[in-house]
């Protein structure tokens, strides 16, 4: 066993044992580190995503649900048609809700419940709470339920502004209404709140694994950036596309968008970045010279990763990249510093991006920002900070504020002026970063140097 596998192992039996969970104490790896970055088996992968699972709800629901003063949150779901937060509390062995699944959780203030509307136990956290044979109607089993804990205000998830918290059908919304008496209905209100806060809020024990995901998304980032894949003048844009999705589908991963890599070099032709958020950049051949750029992004452990990052290949002789490129990825690195700095608890996405943009341009940095939270999703619930498109704010989930223990997607470009090249390009860069509250911090480190291909 590696001493990676060895680390990694001792620390989900941390987890394990916090939960005082039973653990076969021998990990068996599918592949050496060298092949698979030490990832997980899909068994240690599912003891993982239980235990966090676990912590979650003992540690962030009653939280949240004080903080939003929801007393009793329902989600409903039918078989492949998954409300996008119940498919986050669902166990790992379970690949989607089965037939009718409905989950109930209730908190009081001192103690929290949670119930499983459904014909089985829902993993271990939520237990079955019907009998079918005593009551054939599941709704009714729902209502009794329901009247036993009296709650206040009971949430379910409709949204306007977030598609991620708005996964309540209205077939499942009508029959909910239908069998709960007047002053019952009355007191259905939006969890939009509770969903966006249990879908971007972070433990300690997530954190300590998302640096691993995040290194493993780096180094297939840098494999593919390299000698090992890419030979000028020979291999294509879409080969390297191609070699990222086929190596993350051979780790036994997922890509959560396809890939993008895009040139540019010192020619005639000016780059369009919007093309990389819409159509593809074309295939080109990669030369000498140019100045490489991916987008790319993992599935692992139900948490996904965001990186854009930059590569240059040396011409004949050269044994760095040219100044006026390393210069740029710098400026890039100080707008992120300038992003980062207005992370401020409590503050809106608009104001943080309306901030970062004035201060970008008193230093004269031609900004686009179009940061989002990361975690359960890519584009992920919580305080949207501009989108490429809306440097003016975005309403509704730009509104959203800033809340300590949480992870975003530093996503941004500046725009330079290469007189070498005699046109401007775009340093386009993004990181995954964690916001304790305090601080930002880049989970897995960011990049300040230039990945370099011979």
């Amino acid at each position: 066993m590696s001493n990676y596998n060895i680390v990694i192992f001792v620390f989900i039996l941390a987890i394990f044992s916090s939960c005082k969970s039973d653990i076969n104490q021998e990990v068996v790896s599918s592949a050496s580190e060298d092949d698979n970055y030490g990832i997980l088996s899909m068994q240690e992968r599912a003891k993982a995503i239980d235990s966090l699972l676990k912590i979650r709800v003992e540690r962030v629901l009653p939280e949240l649900m004080g903080r939003t003063g929801i007393d009793m949150w329902i989600l409903i779901s039918r078989e492949y048609n998954e409300d996008p937060v119940l498919e986050t509390m669902l166990p790992a062995e379970w690949m989607s809700a089965r037939r009718r699944t409905i989950l109930v959780i209730s908190y009081n203030g001192d103690s929290l419940n949670t119930y499983a509307i459904a014909r089985y136990n829902v993993g271990d956290v939520f237990k079955k709470a019907w009998d079918k044979e005593e009551e054939p109607d599941q709704w009714i089993a729902l209502r009794r339920l329901i009247e036993k804990h009296r709650p206040n205000k009971i949430g379910i998830n409709v949204s306007e502004n977030y598609a991620l918290a708005d996964g309540l059908p209205k077939t499942e919304y009508d029959a909910l209404v239908s069998v709960l008496p007047d002053n019952y209905v009355n007191k259905l209100v939006s969890a939009e709140a509770l969903a966006v806060g249990w879908l971007e809020t972070r433990t300690s024990e997530e954190m300590a694994l998302y640096k691993d995901i995040c290194n493993v998304a780096h180094k297939i980032i840098a494999e593919g950036f390299s000698n090992k894949v890419i030979t000028p003048g020979e291999t294509t844009t879409d080969d390297v596309v191609w070699f990222f999705r086929q190596r993350v589908n051979d780790l036994g991963l997922k890509s959560w968008f396809h890939p993008t890599v895009s040139v540019q070099r010192s020619d005639s032709e000016n780059f369009d970045h919007l093309r990389s958020f819409s159509d593809s950049p074309g295939d080109r051949i990669i030369m000498p010279g140019d100045l490489l750029h991916v987008d790319f992004g993992i599935t692992y452990l139900r948490l996904n990763t965001d990186t854009q990052q930059h590569a240059y290949v040396l011409k004949e002789g050269e044994e760095n990249a040219p100044q006026y490129l390393v210069e740029a990825l710098k400026t890039g690195n100080r707008l992120q510093d300038i992003l980062t700095s207005q992370f401020i608890t409590a503050r809106s996405g608009n104001d943080i991006l309306a901030m970062a943009l004035a201060k970008a341009d008193e230093e004269g940095i031609k900004a686009t920002i179009y940061t989002h939270p990361i975690g359960y999703h890519g584009h992920a619930a919580g305080p949207t900070i501009g989108m490429w498109d809306s440097q003016g704010g975005v309403p509704g989930t730009g509104d959203y504020p800033l809340f300590p223990r949480t992870a975003y997607s530093i996503e941004l470009n500046h725009a330079v002026d290469i007189e070498q090249w005699g046109k401007e390009i775009r340093i386009m860069l993004e990181e995954d970063a964690y916001f304790d509250g305090d601080k930002v911090t880049y989970i897995d480190g960011r990049q300040e140097e230039l990945l370099l291909i011979e």
